[in-house]
């Protein structure tokens, strides 16, 4: 890994803002940043935020959403893992806590201002930025996503098209509890994810 990255990834992983110097409520709980940067990977998975059982293990993606996503993406757990593969940078680094109907905050509004820029800026080998969820297609693809979710993963043509810096390949978070958006919308399972898994297949390397 490059130096200089290697030394950002310390300071974020020694991170401790949104405990200490928080926009609004400070964090409930010790900040545990969990984020993989590569200086080789050409994927990069922007997500959401870790869940309590991510916030637990220190592993991105270890529930069941990790294990749709690889499904979406067509890749094994060690590809999927594999630092020269994919980095794995979401938009919140800390488990924000649950509201109070036991799902997720939204991500921390402290990571991605001052986080992200420098981060990427030190990843300019990426093509392709899965933005995985509002917050991450907000942030990548500014005023070129859609009025609502389904409006910005259903334009995916256009976006994977191109534009200034990596593509960008809009999609929707992997939880479960987007099973019924899944069934509503035939039309992601039947024509983005073959594109999706093309697009992975030439950029990840085979494992045995």
């Amino acid at each position: 890994m490059d130096p200089g990255l290697a030394a950002l990834l310390a300071r974020i992983r020694a991170c401790r803002i949104c405990r200490d110097t928080p926009m609004g409520r400070p964090l409930p709980h010790e900040p545990r940043p969990v984020v993989v940067a590569s200086s080789r990977a050409r994927v990069l998975i922007a997500g959401q935020a870790p869940g309590t059982k991510v916030h637990a293990s220190g592993i991105p993606f270890d529930d069941r959403s990790g294990d749709r996503l690889r499904d979406w993406l067509g890749v094994t757990p060690a590809q999927f893992y594999d630092a020269d593969n994919f980095a794995i940078v979401p938009m919140g680094f800390c488990f924000p806590g649950l509201d109070a109907k036991g799902g997720d905050l939204p991500p921390r509004r402290e990571c991605a201002p001052a986080w992200r820029a420098p981060l990427l800026a030190l990843m300019p080998q990426i093509e392709l930025v899965l933005a995985v969820g509002g917050y991450a297609q907000a942030w990548h693809m500014g005023v070129r996503r859609g009025a609502s979710l389904t409006e910005t993963v259903a334009g995916w043509r256009a976006a994977l098209a191109g534009g200034p810096g990596p593509r960008v390949l809009p999609l929707p978070h992997p939880s479960w509890r987007n099973t019924a958006w899944l069934k509503r919308n035939p039309w992601f399972e039947a024509e983005l994810l073959p594109a999706l898994r093309h697009e992975i297949a030439i950029r990840v390397a085979a494992h045995p």
